[in-house]
């Protein structure tokens, strides 16, 4: 019996039954991925045990030499990783990162233009119900109605008019290469910074397969987890004349330590997707995405802007006079994980919602290929248009199963889990 499990059982238990849950399931929440062992070996470390304010060789704290060495371990590679100037890795998630971006370069109330969240943005992009939206005049854009594509021609006539200070160029479920630099022509044309977010789509820039913002954006953030593959965690890059404003504006102005342990396992991932095997992780990230795009079409279900050119994709449900909601939990009883999402001119409610989000990530890292996302597809469908057929869902959950049991959990070992 491990030690958790002597010590708290309770939770011992609850990690036992998530790990049954993972390996038992069909993760297509666009979002997460699994870590590998050695991740989740420098997560659960001595380091956890460390405080360290400040930066490398500029600490608050003395015996700090050891964790000096893993932060700039995990910078340097950070920055052979994306070719960035700065890089600072302490940011303790995706938002934070966003808040240091911002708070960097603005002061409160100064007008910023970002994504509209209905149409593909997130949250920290300007929404009301966050700081980015309550600290800052928050504007938004959005996509063309026809082509669900970002109109960049609209971008501009919408900076021109709001005069923005900084420009938010990325998403959390826009399935379309997105053009960095027309985002930096059009801030340059109005003297906006452009703040490019790729948390979504960092692994595959960092594959070279998509186009990178660095160079463009004069501030790029990211989380660490999603397509980066590693732990959950954020990063903030820039370029040289905005990395003391980054550094500082990251701490003492939002945080306090930073979690050496999250930062040693930051390194193990970005060493990882230094490795030649990390290309061809994402070049089949790409194709499982794509093939489940197309079986989802093929077996009748409608794609936000006909298809995807990263890992992820909205499916319009208004055609299956359906909710989000409801087939999010419908497929969560077959065996299949994924989240509601808004649409573009969504008549429902975002608890509602009349879209579903799905991702290919995580089942790659699991092994999946085109064979099974084409097959996932036609599940997926099969439960859209015929929600109330409860055997089906049962038949379904019995096959899913059946498909995760032939791809074991990456990073996890085949122990006898505590329950």
């Amino acid at each position: 019996m491990s030690i958790l499990a002597n010590v708290d059982p309770a939770i011992a238990g609850i990690i036992g039954r998530e790990e049954q849950r993972q390996r038992s399931t069909i993760e297509l929440i666009a979002s997460e991925n699994f870590t590998s062992a050695a991740v989740m070996q420098a997560t659960g470390s001595v380091l956890t045990n460390k405080y360290a304010e400040g930066l490398p060789g500029k600490r608050y704290y003395g015996g700090c030499e050891f964790v000096d060495e893993a932060e700039n371990l995990a910078t340097s590679r950070a920055r052979e990783l994306f070719g960035t100037e700065h890089v600072n890795v302490q940011p303790y998630s995706g938002a934070i990162a966003n808040m240091a971006g911002y708070l960097s370069v603005l002061k409160p109330g100064d007008p910023i233009l970002g994504m509209n969240l209905a149409h593909g943005g997130h949250l920290t992009h300007g929404s009301p119900v966050t700081f980015s939206g309550q600290v800052f005049d928050a504007h938004s854009y959005g996509i063309d109605i026809e082509s669900e594509r970002i109109d960049y021609d609209e971008v501009l006539r919408l900076a021109k008019e709001v005069r923005p200070k900084v420009i938010v160029a990325g998403s959390s479920a826009y399935s379309r290469v997105i053009d960095f630099a027309r985002f930096r022509e059009i801030a340059d044309e109005v003297g906006a910074i452009v703040m490019a977010d790729i948390a979504h789509i960092a692994g595959i820039v960092a594959a070279g397969l998509h186009p990178s913002p660095i160079g463009q954006a004069q501030i790029t953030t990211t989380t660490t987890h999603k397509t980066l593959r590693g732990p959950r965690g954020g990063m903030i890059m820039a370029d040289a004349e905005h990395g003391d404003a980054v550094n500082k504006t990251v701490f003492p102005g939002l945080q306090g330590g930073p979690l050496m342990h999250i930062i040693a396992a930051k390194a193990v991932g970005f060493r990882e997707a230094l490795q030649p095997s990390f290309k061809e992780y994402i070049q089949n990230v790409l194709a499982n995405a794509d093939a489940l795009s197309e079986s989802l079409q093929e077996h009748g279900l409608r794609i936000i802007s006909g298809g995807t050119d990263n890992h992820l994709m909205l499916v319009d449900l208004r055609p299956n006079d359906i909710s989000g909601r409801k087939v999010q939990r419908l497929l969560e009883e077959a065996g299949i994980t994924a989240n509601r999402n808004s649409i573009p001119n969504d008549p429902r409610s975002p608890f509602q919602t009349s879209g579903i989000r799905f991702g290919s990530p995580a089942v790659t890292t699991r092994g999946f290929g085109v064979d099974e996302m084409k097959t996932i597809g036609r599940w997926i469908a099969e439960i859209v248009q015929t929600p109330d057929d409860e055997e089906q869902i049962a038949r379904i959950r019995e096959q899913a199963e059946a498909m995760s049991a032939a791809f074991p959990l990456p990073g996890v070992t085949d122990r006898d889990l505590q329950t």
